[in-house]
């Protein structure tokens, strides 16, 4: 019977590296990716230098992500994807209308307004013109995605009778505009800086508001003069006893 030295084994154990599933191969590709079109942008992205971020040759980039395009569109799910995730495990069956619909606006506040969100939309906006394939990607990736899932949350409250909505598509388009738009577009003009996890809080907090109590005189008024009643009525009580 031959024995193998510990030499021999030390040696075997030194060699070819234990090959990457393409799976995780994929998510080296697309963290690199995501890197250079943050700084570079689409068009003076070259794949070549995506390639040696990420440690793997052109050919098995190729192979497993065949276009820039595709590539690109990679990048954009690979962000929502998590935001979806995030959303589906929220407690938003057992909350509130108001705590439900703050919820839901954290969740896409924190995705939209973060540093990286913030540098892919404005690349898409400058460069969506000259590559279509940009605002495509984009819109179809991140824009109908994240709409589909607060359609969703807002869908449901409506079903537990908690909200009364004809549209709960529309309500959520206006919701993201609501949320994000006006930070958003100070933060990619370089106005302000991303808002924090506290500011987010509190633009939801205030917007969820808004959204359900609106603004308008009429409702004010109607809710002061409920809390007059309930005030008389609480004096009532309390002078019969």
């Amino acid at each position: 019977m031959v024995e193998i030295s510990e030499a021999q084994t030390s040696k075997r154990c030194r060699g070819r590296p234990q090959v990457r599933c393409d799976d995780d191969t994929r998510a080296l590709i697309v963290d690199a990716a995501s890197r250079e079109f943050q700084t570079k942008g689409y068009e003076a992205t070259c794949i070549a230098d995506v390639a040696g971020r990420a440690g793997v040759s052109t050919k098995t980039l190729y192979r497993l992500i065949p276009t820039k395009a595709e590539l690109f569109a990679d990048v954009i799910s690979d962000r929502i994807r998590r935001f979806v995730l995030e959303f589906d495990v929220s407690p938003i069956d057992t909350l509130d209308a108001a705590a439900a619909i703050e919820r839901m606006l954290v969740i896409f506040g924190t995705l939209a307004l973060e540093p990286q969100t913030v540098a892919l939309t404005r690349l898409v906006i400058g460069e969506c013109r000259s590559f279509p394939e940009v605002g495509a990607a984009f819109y179809e990736n991140a824009i109908l995605r994240t709409t589909k899932a607060m359609e969703d949350g807002l869908r449901r409250l409506r079903d537990r009778g908690l909200i009364a909505l004809d549209d709960p598509r529309e309500a959520a388009s206006m919701l993201r505009g609501m949320m994000v738009m006006e930070p958003q577009r100070a933060a990619m003009l370089g106005q302000i800086e991303p808002p924090d996890g506290e500011a987010i809080a509190a633009r939801a907090r205030r917007c969820a508001r808004l959204f359900l109590d609106g603004c308008a005189a009429e409702s004010r008024s109607r809710r002061e003069v409920g809390a007059g009643e309930a005030q008389e009525s609480s004096a009532g009580q309390a002078q019969a006893l």
